[in-house]
């Protein structure tokens, strides 16, 4: 059964610190929703609110409809998974996860055969069969992490809650269980809040992601809108790699020294600006040729390319270029930005292209 998860209002304080400042949220029966930001956004304690963990100073929970605020979390039909999996090391997996099981009341737990039954499916859900009678200690990392997952599962909730699910694992593991945690998902179809700070791991797995700073929301939307489309430029800032440059829009024109660097796709204000580019949007060309003047800093292998560090006005803008060019620390360049996000001192963001000098022709070292 998938339910709805809604938040309305959430203030949450701990001392002088307000944790939550006014959070509303909802979730749709079915999704798979990423919160996610930087430590201290407020994003764990927004997810142990609504799991009971924590209470509200003032604002609601409401779970398939109903005021959940003052509902123990026993109550609450949760399933939470710990970034530290919290498993009892005194039992084997199998006890591990009937636990929550045989911990009902004797009215409503199942009988002895039933649960291991459901122990059984379980563990064959998360490819833990002939698992049950092994140990943590004897597991790895991802295992562990698996069998916490159907312990979770195993009460039936109505809502999945993940707390960091990766954070304890190493690269290459994490990456195989995204991908399983997101066939799973489409298997179960729980309705599930996971907290991380990874931004590839809310882009990948995620129905929507939920950007959170200074315990507000920056931003709800698809991986693609928080991507391609950022609100604020902390979003920008924090999804992906970035580099910015204070701009001043003349007449439409995003100018930097007097040099034309960004057209706006909607109309803009004339002002102070900043415009956020990434490292793929980047070109840079001989000296001479249109675009800012640069200098570059710094040159690097970053995985399949290289990236360098250019100066260009006074601040450092990340390009990628092929692994097979060369750039020493001092070459002189000219840079342009082929794709751009533009904020303004006020309004939204704005999709920028380059101006009509930059449209036209090779453009490379």
């Amino acid at each position: 059964m998938t339910v709805a998860v809604v938040v309305e209002q959430a203030v949450k304080q701990f001392g002088p610190h307000k944790a939550l400042s006014g959070i509303s949220l909802t979730v749709a029966p079915g999704e798979l929703v990423a919160l996610l930001g930087p430590s201290g956004s407020g994003k764990t304690t927004l997810l142990r609110i609504i799991a009971g963990l924590e209470s509200l100073d003032s604002g609601r929970v409401i779970l398939d409809g109903t005021d959940a605020s003052h509902v123990p979390v026993r109550h609450r039909g949760i399933g939470f998974v710990f970034q530290q999996y919290a498993l009892f090391r005194h039992m084997n997996v199998a006890d591990n996860v009937a636990y929550g099981l045989r911990s009902r009341p004797r009215a409503t737990r199942p009988a002895e055969a039933d649960i291991r039954a459901r122990v059984a499916d379980l563990l064959s859900l998360v490819q833990l069969d002939g698992y049950g009678g092994r140990y943590p200690a004897q597991l790895s990392g991802g295992q562990r992490q698996r069998v916490a997952l159907a312990r979770a599962l195993a009460i039936e909730p109505k809502v999945l809650l993940l707390d960091e699910p990766f954070g304890a694992l190493d690269a290459l593991v994490r990456k195989e269980l995204r991908a399983w945690l997101r066939d799973l998902h489409d298997r179960t179809g729980h309705t599930t809040l996971f907290v991380t700070h990874d931004q590839d791991e809310a882009l990948e797995l995620a129905d929507r992601v939920v950007v959170m700073s200074q315990g507000q929301i920056e931003q709800v939307g698809t991986p693609d809108d928080v991507y391609d489309r950022p609100a604020t430029p902390r979003v920008f800032g924090f999804m992906g790699e970035s580099s910015q440059l204070a701009v001043q829009v003349r007449s439409g024109v995003a100018e930097v020294g007097g040099t034309e660097v960004a057209s706006p796709l909607a109309p803009v204000p004339d002002g102070e600006g900043l415009l956020f580019v990434r490292p793929q949007d980047v070109a840079i060309g001989l000296a001479g040729t249109p675009g800012l003047d640069g200098v570059v800093r710094g040159f690097r292998r970053h995985g399949a390319i290289r990236r360098l560090t250019v100066e260009v006005a006074g601040a450092q803008v990340e390009v990628d270029i092929s692994p097979s060019v060369h750039a020493a620390n001092g070459t002189k360049v000219a840079v342009r930005f082929q794709r751009a996000r533009l904020f303004p001192a006020t309004g939204g963001g704005v999709d920028c292209r380059p101006p009509a000098a930059h449209q036209t022709g090779e453009y490379a070292i």
